[in-house]
């Protein structure tokens, strides 16, 4: 049988998820490969490239033969046998687009009074229940497996978002209500919001209790994008379709986790800097100007929730990676470093390590020396729910003069924290959470 560019792209997918589940095992675990699945990785690897070989083979070809009079590639042809039921996995499906970049121009083309809308076209309209007269008014839907790339490759290039807790939202409704228990107390009569068990003797009277609940709402939020495309880049699908998927994910990427950590909350999600479940630390009494200390470090560290260490990481404010390197804990001959920078005898990886855990710049932590310069956070005690697939629309009249079209993108997604408040411990006084940030420091 010859292969399509669709097998190809879904072989590519099936081995880019089987590569992320690897990984994640042995991120959850905190190990390196066993031999066994070094070797797996590396297979997978090969196989990657030699896919991704034949699909540049197989658009080149395609190319080639777009421009030959009343040529049906048979590239076309499985997606025209996928719409028409001739072939099992097509049954109720409509034709496809070859490319991600094919489709862009055929949404493009939509807008232009010349041109009859694409059949292939699923509008925005058919799932909101909207009047499909004019389905360019609510945008088209980016074809299924475009979509799923363009979410894989959004959230592969976070070091926030892909550690978050993720729940998909059906096409049917524009938000979800979560049970969660309602506990901020580990003191008796407290845990799971009320459950409270006696040590009794058998014929003693039993007292009830029972589980305190309360409901995370989350409700969709818009995140837009717009992209302007001369009409000599909307002549190459190609070239299209690259702009496209660097340009897009890495800018939602980096709008949902500035969100995650700096959301308000209205129009937006919620993230942990401005939610109740922050619990700030205050500044070590030794700290002369802006600066960090081991004890800011280990004060942190002992009002980060116990369960959530083992997930934990900190992300800091790239400022802060030099305040990091002096850090040491002992004296004399026992003295020892707390921070590991990558590279170093113990830590292959791309990030430093600090109490063991990664460190990881990123720009959404605030300024040196405020509030929010280095956070420790389980960002899997974070909820994000998503629509799942974007829609796409364009417009020639934006940009007319300038000779480009317009490309506009929605993304439907929210997200709170799944804590309300930090947690108050059945002894002691200090009360944990799972994002713990350090206070200012001048």
């Amino acid at each position: 049988m010859k292969s399509n560019i669709y097998s190809l792209r879904q072989r590519k997918l099936t081995l880019v998820a089987k590569q992320r589940e690897l990984l994640d095992k042995t991120a959850i675990e905190e190990r390196n490969f066993t031999e066994s699945e070094g070797a797996i990785y590396e297979d997978n690897i090969k196989a990657l490239a030699k896919v991704e070989e034949a699909i540049i083979r197989e658009e080149q070809l395609m190319e080639i033969e777009r421009g030959m009079t009343g040529h049906v590639d048979e590239n076309t042809m499985a997606a025209n046998n996928a719409g028409n039921g001739s072939t099992p996995s097509g049954v109720g499906e409509k034709k496809k687009f070859a490319s991600f970049g094919e489709q862009l121009i055929a949404v493009a083309h939509s807008s232009l009074g010349n041109h009859r809308v694409d059949p292939r076209l699923v509008p925005q309209a058919a799932i909101s229940g909207m009047s499909e007269t004019v389905p360019s008014d609510g945008g088209f839907l980016v074809q299924k497996d475009f979509s799923d790339v363009l979410l894989q490759r959004t959230y592969e290039l976070g070091q926030i978002s892909s550690r978050v807790f993720r729940v998909p939202i059906s096409a049917n409704s524009n938000g979800v209500k979560i049970n969660a228990i309602d506990e901020d107390s580990r003191v008796d009569g407290s845990r799971w919001g009320g459950v409270l068990a006696y040590w009794q003797n058998e014929a003693d009277t039993k007292v009830a209790s029972k589980p305190k609940f309360r409901q995370i709402e989350i409700q969709l939020q818009k995140l837009t994008g717009l992209c302007y495309s001369t009409d000599e880049l909307l002549n190459d699908a190609a070239a299209l379709e690259a702009v496209i998927m660097r340009t897009f994910p890495e800018e939602f990427n980096f709008k949902v986790e500035d969100a995650i950590v700096n959301g308000t909350g209205a129009g937006q999600p919620l993230g942990i800097m401005n939610s109740g479940a922050v619990l700030e630390v205050a500044k070590d009494a030794g700290d002369t100007g802006v600066t960090l200390s081991t004890n800011d470090v280990i004060n942190m560290w002992g009002r980060m929730w116990a369960a959530s260490r083992k997930n934990a990481v900190w992300i800091i404010n790239q400022d802060v990676e030099t305040k990091l390197y002096p850090l040491t804990l002992g004296t004399g001959t026992a003295v020892q470093l707390l921070y590991f920078p990558p590279g170093t005898p113990g830590n292959s990886d791309q990030y430093g390590r600090l109490m063991g855990r990664p460190v990881i710049p990123v720009e959404y932590c605030a300024t040196l020396g405020t509030p929010g310069d280095i956070i420790l956070a389980d960002f899997s005690q974070y909820v994000m729910g998503d629509k799942g697939a974007p829609t796409a629309a364009s417009s020639i009249h934006v940009r007319f003069l300038n000779d480009e079209t317009t490309f506009r993108f929605v993304y439907r997604v929210d997200g709170q924290p799944t804590w309300k408040k930090p947690l108050t411990p059945k002894n002691g006084s200090n009360t944990l959470s799972p994002f713990v940030r350090l206070a200012v420091r001048s």
